[in-house]
């Protein structure tokens, strides 16, 4: 009788623990796996990229760009280089997007290839100075543009541009925290609403081309400074133009939200971006990298 139930305890102990073996096999193939939803198209995609790069930079930079760099030739220059940097970063955060595909961006990127102290570093750097800056700089140039037709014979106060530049971070912090599909939408309708103002203006200015406005495009007169040239005011029209591009690398912070990351990246072939990295990098761990 003993030995018959010592058979029987091994037998229930054997059921168990294949019984909890198949439970973590199914859990670990995704069936109770933590993941973040995929909420977000290829449209939402775009969406984000052109909301995030059509920001208040394009509409402030220029100026500071025309005043550094001294002539309208040159500041053309600094346009098409800046543009040509951004497409080859966009390029490269593609392909690190589908070889790496994990949301994060930077930390993500640095963690893995350099170890997470570099990627601890990077993220707080990020958190403490590099975002709030930028966000600060964006919410003070939306609330100046909604304030200044009040005040259309002085600037606006001081403490009124805080405050409503304080609102629209706190709001927009809220509809980003409360859901995914909101956050897109919101993102979606600024983003028309910007390339609607881009595009009166684009309008305005070939109007203005057409009536015969167009002095300083001339070859002859395109490179005639306004001002004494300085390396230095170069250097900082570069820094303007810079900025106006910023964002490109937005969609990065969301890879794993992506309903499909590798179409995202490239609409044209999913399969492969600029022919050389397949899906999940799997090209990178044959060659060894």
């Amino acid at each position: 009788m003993e030995e018959g139930a010592r058979h029987r305890n091994n037998t229930e102990k054997k059921h168990r623990s294949g019984g909890e073996s198949d439970a973590s096999s199914e859990a670990g193939s995704g069936g109770g796996g933590v993941a973040l939803k995929k909420e977000i198209g290829l449209v939402s995609a775009c969406g984000i990229i052109v909301g995030n790069i059509i920001g208040s930079g394009i509409f402030v930079s220029p100026k500071g760009v025309l005043e550094n760099a001294g002539s309208v030739g040159l500041a053309l220059i600094v346009w098409i280089v800046t543009g040509f940097i951004t497409v080859v970063g966009a390029l490269c955060y593609a392909e690190l997007g589908v070889t790496i595909p994990k949301s994060g961006g930077d930390y993500s990127y640095v963690k893995d290839i350099f170890g997470g102290l570099a990627g601890f570093l990077r993220l707080w750097i990020a958190v403490l100075v590099i975002y709030p800056t930028n966000q600060a700089v964006i919410a003070l140039t939306f609330s100046n543009y909604v304030l200044q037709p009040l005040f259309p014979t002085c600037f606006p106060p001081e403490s009124g541009l805080r405050l409503l530049a304080a609102i629209c971070l706190l709001l927009l912090t809220w509809v980003n925290c409360s859901s995914v599909r909101w956050a897109t939408r919101v993102q979606d309708i600024f983003t028309a609403g910007k390339l609607l103002a881009l595009a009166l203006i684009i309008i305005m200015g070939i109007v203005q081309i057409c009536k015969g406005e167009y002095f300083w495009l001339e070859p002859k007169n395109a490179f005639e400074n306004f001002q004494e040239p300085d390396i230095g005011l170069v250097a900082l029209a570069f820094l303007q133009g810079s900025f106006a591009y910023g964002g490109w690398n937005f969609l990065n912070y969301v890879t794993e939200e992506l309903v499909d990351p590798y179409k995202a990246a490239n609409p044209g072939e999913p399969e492969d971006v600029c022919g050389r990295v397949p899906r999940g990098g799997a090209g990178l761990r044959d060659r060894g990298g």
